[in-house]
């Protein structure tokens, strides 16, 4: 059973605030079960209390390159390292009083927070931690290109992919954090903690212009002037990627409970970082009303598949399962599979009821569906659950109506353990009605 945390002993800390300039005193205080963690405004007549928790969220587009939290009554801003060292020490509950607007940036990192706290020592409380396990995929994009998903999975994992054209290199790092805390604290620690906070050199100007880096230096801010680092030196080779890692973890630490999932993010920053925080809280509710049903795992490997194998692989149901049948399987390799277009079917009753066409985007859910088969067919991927990423080169070239049979053709371009992009095409009487090049990742369920 996993149970609560707190610290054992009182600690105090100060220092500058990043953003704000100005000094602040932080002390921690062991704080009870069940209580999440509290910040207490000190310097304030009423000393109001403001609890990190998503509902206490103050929109990025007032509070830029941070994380905020606050009411009517006080805010406390770029609070997300202190909470991602939190996550990493597995601490649920601790009370904070602070005498400034913002928690100090240190060296612009996780690894002051973390240390200090694990001095003060970590103990267990008479409370089982929550948790919550990703039921289903969610995804959230900005218009600048920076993506975020969560797929379901048994642990927590992060995948993040920064790659910015006048950047360092692209860099790439995957974490996974399993249900072993001793082991996850030794990760955090060595491997995302001392990441640092950076910022491009001509970034800098537009910054202050806006009030923002008013206590950032050369010490506590990594600057990039080209491929050059000023006035410092990285502490991993891929040290921006790590700090993304870390940005990310801290703003999943406002859920509150410990979440299960696998997060893969692209150039993704606190915008839809807190985005994403939102979907996952929906989603918690909307399983709190009512349970998700379990579809069955077992199947066995097989060229030919009807509607009952099929239903076995996919969790697709009717009215939304558009895959009749399989007739030909080849492992790794290309699947074709079959839909008959009927005047029963659904979606006729309300696109073009007086001129029935089938929905081009259901057509591509067809393909999307019979790769799906196609990836989960693999002994290894049993039990997974293949999502639709992303879609290129789509083309619609002939309308679909009732009485077509749709042949559904996919030929594998690239597999990998998790992800996979694949070529497909719909074709009526031999004659190609649709074609796109699909990508997906796979999760568990």
């Amino acid at each position: 059973m996993d149970f609560q945390q707190t610290i054992k002993k009182e600690v105090e800390l100060k220092g500058i605030g990043l953003h704000s300039g100005r000094p602040v005193n932080l002390k921690f205080k062991p704080s009870l079960a069940n209580s999440g963690i509290n910040f207490v405004r000190v310097d304030l007549a009423e000393k109001p209390v403001i609890k990190a928790d998503i509902h206490n969220l103050l929109e990025q587009e007032q509070k830029l390159r941070r994380t905020s939290i606050g009411g009517a009554d006080a805010e406390v801003h770029t609070i997300e390292h202190l909470l991602a060292a939190l996550f990493g020490l597995g601490i649920d509950n601790l009370l904070i009083e602070i005498d400034s607007t913002e928690i100090p940036g240190m060296d612009g990192s996780a690894l002051p927070f973390f240390e200090l706290l694990e001095n003060a020592g970590v103990v267990k409380q008479d409370a089982k931690r929550k948790s919550f396990q990703i039921r289903e995929p969610l995804f959230i994009q900005s218009s600048d290109g920076a993506t975020l998903v969560i797929l379901p999975d048994s642990d927590f994992k992060l995948s993040y992919t920064l790659d910015y054209p006048s950047f360092f290199s692209p860099q790439h790092i995957i974490i996974n954090f399993s249900s072993d805390g001793e082991k996850n604290k030794k990760i955090f620690k060595n491997e995302i903690a001392p990441a640092r906070t950076f910022c491009l050199k001509s970034e800098v100007e537009k910054l202050q212009r806006d009030g923002l880096g008013k206590g950032a230096n050369y010490e506590n801010t990594l600057v990039v002037d080209g491929d050059k680092i000023l006035n410092n030196e990285l502490r991993f080779k891929d040290e921006f990627v790590r700090h993304k890692i870390l940005d990310l973890i801290g703003d999943i630490y406002l859920l509150g409970p410990s979440l299960k999932g696998y997060i893969i993010a692209i150039k993704s920053g606190h915008w839809t970082n807190i985005r994403l925080l939102k979907k996952i809280k929906k989603q918690e509710e909307k399983l709190r009303e009512g349970g998700v049903p379990p579809f069955s795992l077992q199947y066995s490997f097989k060229t030919v598949l009807d509607s009952r194998d099929i239903q076995k692989i996919l969790p697709h149901r009717y009215p939304f399962l558009l895959v009749d049948r399989i007739l030909n399987l080849e492992e790794d390799k290309r699947i074709v599979g079959i839909k008959n277009v009927t005047i029963d079917d659904y979606f006729f009753q309300g696109h073009f009821p007086g001129h029935p066409v089938m929905p081009g985007v259901l057509i591509i859910e067809a393909l999307a569906q019979t790769a799906g088969i196609l990836m989960l067919s693999k002994k290894e991927n049993r039990g997974k659950v293949a999502y639709f990423m992303g879609i290129d080169k789509g083309k619609f070239r002939q309308r679909v109506v009732p009485g077509d049979q749709l042949r559904l053709e996919v030929k594998v371009i690239r597999l990998r353990k998790n992800t996979g992009q694949v070529y497909t095409r719909a074709l009526v009487e031999e004659k190609i009605v649709a074609e796109a090049n699909l990508m997906f990742a796979l999760g568990e369920r």
